[in-house]
């Protein structure tokens, strides 16, 4: 991938949020996406996973079809991260995979590491982290240290 560092923002979460709090947590996720706008990001980075990358995949995606100038850049584990998914989940991953401006792949198949060396990849290509984290011992917990150590500035929305 070739953006800008400086204008990228990735995305990480839970695949599982809460019925009670998703409504929160995307009313936030929009918030803070238009902020960053403002502030000049044009590149917003997703590990496609099922929930939360997805959701905020799409609220891009919606972004651009509006006329927004942005891009939707995806960093996707492996070539089959999709291969265990329904075919309703598969079927949205394709067309937001359709969506995309760029899509890199950390490896051709999965590996025991694949899904870390995606999200540090997300990360080492980022200014910016927007999560929603609720488990702090989760992958995106992991993540999000990983994000602060780095210096990310990261906007937790399911807070």
């Amino acid at each position: 991938m070739r953006a800008n560092k400086d204008k990228t923002a990735c995305f990480t979460g839970h695949r599982i949020l809460s019925h009670k709090k998703i409504e929160r947590i995307i009313k936030r996720l929009h918030e803070e996406i238009d902020r960053l706008i403002q502030q000049g990001v044009t590149v917003f980075l997703s590990g496609g996973a099922l929930g939360f990358d997805q959701i905020a995949a799409s609220l891009i995606i919606s972004k651009k079809e509006q006329g927004v100038d942005i891009r939707l850049n995806f960093a996707l584990p492996c070539r089959n991260q999709d291969e265990k998914w329904t075919g309703k989940q598969k079927q949205l991953y394709r067309s937001l995979l359709n969506e995309a401006d760029e899509i890199y792949y950390v490896s051709e198949e999965y590996t025991s590491d694949c899904m870390k060396e995606r999200n540090q990849y997300m990360v080492d290509n980022s200014v910016f982290c927007i999560c929603a984290l609720v488990k702090d011992i989760s992958g995106t917990g992991h993540t999000v240290r990983y994000a602060q150590r780095q210096g990310l500035q990261v906007i937790n929305v399911a807070k």
